[in-house]
């Protein structure tokens, strides 16, 4: 089964260089165009960005008016002395939007230390100008710290791959209180395909696990990137899987492999890492 409408293009790599097995650097910008007239023939649907990615809103905003294209765009609130309306304005004056479909608290901790940002959020959605509002978390402790204050959200991000499954036993409360889940991170920001060779020091503990990804495509014949793609686009309670892209042919190439494949089940319950810290990117450092 092909799950290709599940697909939601991120666009850090329009507007910074980003990921640990990033090769090409920032977009260009025809090679942004280029993006988006193949992802509205292939039936991809919405763009995540961010005014905390350098310029990416401004370069897909330009990229969306010059091809006359339109597509659901979600984009954060990031961590701002300017307050919630301010920065969405620009972000939409950017984006050469109207409204928006998605909007989000970028960084949680910021929103803690603030809670009356999420006031203002719901202003926005109170005024027509976005549909759902939402938060990006990095791990369940954020969220059932969302649950414990009884917030009521629209829509979450969060990692989930192979590795990273912490929030695998929220899914399906937060599928029945109709919460639109969207997962990041499908790659591990580009280690599954990381020469292991080059893995060292505090990453060499991660090494087996990659191998047993490597090993298990071969004997399956099928590749990484169909193998991660699938374990999370199988998932019934995930209704958008971000990918990012730094060129057409890395889109392409990921639409082909966006089949739902039963075999990487089996792969799934044989990988439980231990070294949980090293799945969160800041901790590479």
């Amino acid at each position: 089964m092909n799950c290709v409408n599940k697909l939601v293009l991120g666009t850090v790599q329009f507007g910074l260089d980003y990921g640990i097995n990033n090769q090409f650097g920032q977009v260009h910008q025809d090679e942004v165009g280029q993006i988006l007239r193949w992802a509205k023939k292939s039936g991809i649907n919405t763009f995540d960005t961010s005014s905390a990615y350098g310029s990416s809103e401004s370069v897909l905003g330009r990229s969306l008016s010059e091809n006359n294209l339109q597509f659901q765009i979600i984009s954060k609130y990031p961590q701002s002395k300017e307050n919630v309306a301010t920065v969405f304005a620009s972000s939409i004056e950017k984006l050469h939007q109207q409204k928006l479909y998605g909007y989000l608290v970028h960084h949680f901790e910021f929103y803690q230390s603030h809670p009356q940002l999420w006031e203002e959020m719901k202003q926005l959605k109170a005024e027509g100008k976005v549909e759902k509002i939402g938060f990006s978390l990095y791990d369940i402790n954020q969220l059932q710290y969302l649950l414990d204050n009884r917030v009521e959200f629209d829509i979450l991000q969060f990692p989930y791959n192979l590795f990273d499954r912490q929030f695998d036993v929220y899914l399906p409360q937060l599928k029945q209180s109709g919460v639109e889940i969207h997962t990041r991170s499908v790659f591990l920001q580009g280690l599954f395909f990381k020469d292991l060779g080059s893995l060292s020091g505090q990453m060499e503990p991660l090494k087996p696990y990659l191998l047993q990804i490597r090993s298990y495509c071969a004997v399956h014949s099928i590749t990484i990137e169909q193998c991660a793609l699938s374990f999370v686009l199988r998932n019934p309670f995930i209704d958008g899987v971000l990918i990012g892209v730094d060129n057409i042919s890395q889109l392409q190439n990921n639409i082909n492999v966006a089949i739902c494949t039963k075999e990487v089940e089996e792969l799934a319950k044989q990988i439980t890492v231990k070294e949980t810290y090293l799945l969160n990117p800041s901790n590479w450092l």
